[in-house]
């Protein structure tokens, strides 16, 4: 009989459980998040998303500046609070015509491109929608002739550019004599007086205080910042300046888009040419002038790019409100407008020189020092 030594029988491994988690305190998870909350808002102020809002408040602080400079050099009339009601009201209405303005070309600039003759269609405009033939309509036929001429100009901008394959510049440039030629054969190089008590009357009407001018150029501002950023339009206006072929190859038609972004610009040179027209009470070929170095100017100030692609309403507003201001401020202390506009041309510079400025940069370069200092 041999000993049978029985084998042993293998035991089945049991599987590893997963190691529970501690239970979680839901005032930490909230922590967490607010934490997580205020890093997102950080990095959004930090990075391009706040450029614009860091932007605008440095342009209400170059307005507060000039508050404090006004009233220290008259300290008498800034310490009447009526007169400085009055004021800000008359620098508002002074920003109105140009602003309204400014709108059309912040879209165009936006846009990539440029527009020299925005001044000459506002006279054009205003020009032919008071000669006789048109007032005998009334001021429904002025206001739609100074419209429907502002649109069609701006029409043939953006053909010639769009499928003339003309340099922006050139186009308008071209089209900046056409009018201000064109306008002065309609008038007869003559003023051209208004017999509408409507249109007239939209300059010297106030509404609780506040002049009709001021509520229009409100309208336009409005209109416009709802269009650059809350329509297609707009987004498709960023998309053409940011990268022409970028945009074409997603489907945008560029050349449409910015056929459309200069009749935009003629619509507000008419609606600009009825204001003005009301200020006046009389057209004349002259009017409007250098309007579009004022647009320009005001557009770069509020931060939109001259190679386009990135700009904002509120900023070119309140680039159109800083020059008005200068120029109230100047006109009270007496100065002559020859240094007021050598004082415009430096503030021009200065702010083309800071959108080539790389802030980015320079916070890179001091975020590696301190580290450098710190290890």
């Amino acid at each position: 009989m041999s000993d049978a030594t029985p084998t042993p029988t293998a035991t089945p491994e049991r599987p590893q459980l997963p190691a529970q988690s501690p239970p979680v305190d839901p005032a930490e998870t909230a922590v967490a998040t607010d934490k997580a909350a205020s890093a997102g808002k950080l990095s959004w102020w930090r990075g391009d998303g706040g450029d614009g809002a860091k932007r605008n408040l440095g342009l209400i602080g170059v307005l507060a500046a000039l508050i404090v400079v006004g009233a220290i050099t008259k300290p008498d009339l800034y310490g009447d609070p009526n007169w400085v009601w009055n004021n800000v009201l008359a620098i508002l209405q002074l920003a109105s015509v140009v602003g309204v303005v400014t709108v059309g070309m912040t879209f165009v600039i936006i846009g990539g491109g440029i527009d020299l003759s925005v001044g000459a269609i506002v006279a054009l405009a205003g020009v032919w929608c008071t000669t006789v033939a048109t007032q005998s309509y009334g001021a429904g036929g002025m206001i739609f002739t100074a419209l429907a001429v502002g649109i069609c100009v701006g029409l043939v901008n953006g053909v010639l550019i769009s499928y003339g394959r003309l340099v922006p510049f050139i186009a308008t440039l071209a089209m900046l004599v056409a009018a201000r030629g064109l306008a002065a054969s309609i008038s007869n190089k003559q003023t051209q007086v208004s017999s509408s008590t409507f249109i007239n009357d939209i300059a010297a009407r106030k509404v609780i205080g506040i002049p009709i001018l001021v509520y229009i150029l409100g309208a336009v501002v409005v209109a416009g910042w709802v269009v650059l950023n809350r329509t297609t339009f707009g987004r498709r206006t960023i998309a053409v300046g940011g990268n022409p072929e970028a945009a074409r190859l997603a489907g945008i038609n560029v050349r449409r888009h910015t056929m459309l972004l200069y009749a935009l610009s003629g619509l507000c040179c008419g609606i600009a040419a009825i204001m003005l027209t009301s200020q006046a009470t009389s057209a004349q070929a002259a009017m409007a002038n250098l309007y579009e170095l004022d647009a320009i100017a005001a557009a770069i100030i509020g931060g939109t790019l001259l190679s386009g692609g990135r700009g904002t309403i509120v900023g070119s507003l309140l680039g159109v409100i800083i020059f008005a201001t200068i120029t109230n401020l100047f006109a009270i202390n007496g100065l002559s407008i020859e240094a007021q506009n050598m004082v415009k041309g430096g503030i021009i510079v200065a702010a083309v020189l800071v959108q080539q400025f790389q802030f980015k940069s320079v916070t890179r370069l001091l975020a590696r020092n301190r580290v450098t200092t710190a290890t």
